[in-house]
C-alpha cells in the first residue's frame, strides 16, 4: 500500500522539543503565571502587540503549547487551542462563530453531548440548528439559508459509524460561505479533514489520542485568523469562557500522542479481523472497513490508508435485554469493560441508545435507526485477537441462545 505523503505521523515523529535542561521530554511549566522584566512588555502583551511571551496559564503556557503544536501539526492547520474537554471544544467553537439569530446545519448522527448542547442549550440564544442526514448533500443543501453560520459532523458518526464525505460538504459550504466544523475524535490519523476542506477539526483528547482513559480534554486545531479570534482577551471565547487545560495533562497527553500512530493501526487491524469474523457468523456488525458498508468506498478515496479503518465496530443484538447481556458476559469473560467513552487499551462497550446517545430522544433514535440493540465497541489493543474473537463469539452464542 502506498504510503501518503507528509503523513500524520511523520509530522508528529519530526517535532523536535527538548526540555528546559536539554531532556528529551520538554519541561512542565508548572506555574499559571509568568513574570516580565519590564511593565511595557505585560502591557504588549495583553494588547496583542507582543508574541512570543506567555502571560497566564488561562490563556496559554509553555507545555499546552507543545502539545497544541503537534496536534496541528498531525492535522495539518495552522495552529490550534487546547481545551479543558472534548465538550469544552464543541461548544467554545460554536459559541465563537454563532450569535443571536444564527443557525446551524449539524447531522443528526453526532455524539449525545453535542446534540443536547445544540438542541436544548442554543435556543436559549435563538441559535436554530437543523439536524440533517449528513451523508445527503441535498439534504444539507436544503437547509441553507442566509442566517446559516456553519455546517457541523462527524467524520465517523457516533455511533452508528457513518462516514460523511468531507470533500463534498466543504464545497458546498465555501460556495454558500460558510464554515465546516469535524468531530475527528473516531479517527485521528486516519482522516486529515483539514485536506480534505473542512474549517475547523475538534477532538475529543480523552479517547485514542490519550489513549489510556486517565486524562479529559479537547482541542480546537483551525487556521491562524480563527485561533486568534478565540483567544482574544476582549472577546474570545475560549479566552472568556476559560476551558483551559492543565499542563500536567497536557504534558502526558504529548508523550502518549507519540504511540498514536501505532495505536491506531493496530485497533484497526483488530477492529477490521472481528467484524469480519463476526459478519461471516451472520451477526449484524457495522464497521466501515466492510464492503457492504455504505461508505466504504468513499472511505477509501478519503482517508489515510495506512492507519486502517478505525477502532469501533457496533454489534446490533435487537433488543435492550441482550445488548445488557452480551456486555455483561463479555466483561465477566474478560474481554473488555462496560463502560462509555472509546481509544482505551482495553476494549470498552456500551449501549448508546440509554447511555452516550440517550439525549436524543427515542422518535428520533428510531428515525435514525439507533435501536436499543446496539452495542457499540472500542476495539482494544488486543495481541491475540483471534483469541479475542472466540471468546466474543462464544459470549454471542450463549445471549442469543436464551
Amino acid at each position: 500500500m502506498k504510503k501518503k505523503k507528509n503523513s500524520p505521523a511523520d509530522k508528529i515523529q519530526d517535532l523536535q522539543y527538548f526540555g528546559e535542561f536539554g531532556g528529551v521530554n520538554p519541561s512542565i511549566a508548572d506555574s499559571t503565571t509568568f513574570t516580565y522584566l519590564a511593565g511595557k512588555t505585560m502591557h504588549d502583551v495583553f494588547e496583542g502587540n507582543r508574541e512570543g511571551c506567555y502571560l497566564y496559564s488561562r490563556h496559554t503556557n509553555p507545555s499546552t503549547s507543545y502539545l497544541g503544536q503537534a496536534i496541528a501539526e498531525m492535522e495539518n492547520t495552522e495552529g490550534s487551542i487546547l481545551t479543558s474537554s472534548g465538550m469544552a471544544a464543541i461548544t467554545t467553537t460554536i459559541l465563537e462563530l454563532c450569535n443571536s439569530g444564527d443557525e446551524i446545519i449539524s447531522s443528526q448522527t453526532i455524539y449525545g453531548g453535542s446534540f443536547a448542547f445544540m438542541q436544548n442549550y442554543l435556543p436559549k440564544y435563538n441559535i436554530k440548528t437543523h439536524f440533517v442526514d449528513t451523508t445527503n448533500l441535498d439534504e444539507i443543501k436544503s437547509k441553507i439559508n442566509k442566517k446559516t453560520k456553519l455546517i457541523y459532523c462527524e467524520t465517523m458518526s457516533n455511533p452508528l459509524l457513518e462516514v460523511s464525505d468531507i470533500r463534498s460538504i466543504s464545497k458546498l459550504a465555501k460556495t454558500y460561505k460558510i464554515k465546516l466544523i469535524v468531530d475527528n475524535t473516531f479517527t485521528p490519523m486516519i482522516f486529515t479533514p483539514k485536506e480534505l476542506g473542512a474549517d475547523i477539526v475538534i477532538h475529543s483528547l480523552t479517547k485514542f489520542i490519550n489513549g489510556t482513559s486517565d486524562t479529559v480534554g479537547g482541542i480546537i486545531c483551525s487556521d491562524e485568523e480563527f485561533i486568534t479570534n478565540l483567544i482574544d482577551v476582549n472577546s474570545g471565547s475560549a479566552m472568556l469562557l476559560g476551558p483551559v487545560m492543565d499542563s500536567m495533562r497536557a504534558a502526558s497527553i504529548l508523550k502518549n500522542l507519540r504511540t498514536l500512530h501505532i495505536r491506531m493501526k493496530k485497533h484497526s487491524e483488530n477492529a477490521k479481523y472481528l467484524s469480519e469474523k463476526i459478519f461471516k457468523d451472520g451477526i449484524c456488525v457495522i464497521y466501515p472497513g466492510l464492503k457492504n458498508h455504505p461508505q466504504n468506498q468513499l472511505m477509501l478515496q478519503q482517508m489515510n490508508q495506512e492507519f486502517g479503518f478505525g477502532g469501533m465496530l457496533v454489534i446490533d443484538m435487537k433488543t435492550k435485554q441482550k445488548a445488557n447481556l452480551l456486555m455483561e458476559e463479555m466483561q465477566a469473560k474478560n474481554l473488555g469493560y462496560l463502560a462509555v467513552s472509546l481509544g482505551f487499551y482495553k476494549t470498552l462497550f456500551s449501549a448508546p441508545s440509554h447511555s452516550t446517545s440517550s439525549e436524543i430522544p427515542e422518535n428520533e433514535r428510531k428515525n435514525i435507526g439507533l435501536s436499543d440493540g446496539l452495542v457499540r465497541i472500542s476495539i482494544g489493543l488486543d495481541n491475540d485477537i483471534e483469541r479475542t474473537y472466540k471468546l466474543m463469539r462464544r459470549c454471542i452464542e450463549k445471549v442469543n441462545s436464551f
